[in-house]
């Protein structure tokens, strides 16, 4: 077994919260946020009280699948204000288990080094147009948007027809390269979008803290009401 952090059994406990359906809701709905989410708003997406909402989700903090934070509701402060509200996001833990032991990031750290190295260009380059290629042939068809999803962007619309990407694929990569794995990421949507036949979108870099380093521009689909 192999995961990306701690020992692979801590790692199938922890994927193993995901099994009981009202928690694999829950978790599903944290994560598609892009605000902090409270244990009502959590509660009413799932269908279910608020206590028991709080069991599951404190649950899944445990597990280090979801992180847990206090705030005030936006607006209120100072004396009277009342108690700060718990809220849950994303956690940037990575989990993941493979059996017998793969380590797919180590080989791609190694790549990106030398690609980082080389002075010449040649490699950036290349890899640049393989990037691209990928991008295509991964679209096979598809709309941009499941084709995104296939490759693990999580794309959400946003209220001006753009697409945000709230997954990066390549966190881990992209925490030592991350000049390097942000270009790529650029190309490799380039691709996509040339193999979904969305000529007026753009992939431009827009570096957030939380999602992928790429927004996608003017992709001409429908703006949200």
């Amino acid at each position: 077994m192999s995961t990306t952090e701690g020992d692979g059994l801590d790692a199938l406990a922890a994927l193993s919260n995901l099994v009981e359906p009202v928690r694999r809701r829950l978790y599903e709905y944290v994560t598609s946020q892009s605000e902090p989410v409270t244990r009502e708003e959590a509660a009413a997406a799932a269908g279910i009280g608020r206590t028991l909402a709080a069991y599951h989700l404190d649950k899944l903090t445990e597990s280090g699948l979801i992180e847990a934070g206090y705030a005030r509701p936006e607006g209120r402060g100072g004396p009277g204000a009342g108690r700060p509200a718990k809220h849950y996001v994303r956690a940037d833990r990575e989990v993941s288990v493979s059996v017998p032991t793969r380590s797919y990031l180590l080989m791609a750290s190694v790549l990106a080094e030398a690609v980082s190295a080389d002075t010449t260009g040649a490699l950036s380059a290349a890899a640049a147009r393989a990037a691209r290629q990928i991008g295509r042939a991964s679209a096979d068809g598809s709309d941009l948007e499941t084709a995104l999803r296939g490759c693990g962007y999580e794309p959400a619309r946003t209220k001006d027809g753009d697409i945000v990407l709230r997954n990066c694929p390549f966190h881990q990569l992209a925490k030592s390269h991350v000049d390097l794995v942000c270009g790529l990421n650029r190309d490799l949507i380039d691709g996509l979008l040339e193999g979904a036949d969305q000529g007026k979108g753009e992939a431009v870099l827009a570096p957030q803290d939380g999602r992928c380093c790429v927004v996608i521009r003017y992709c001409g689909a429908s703006a949200l009401p």
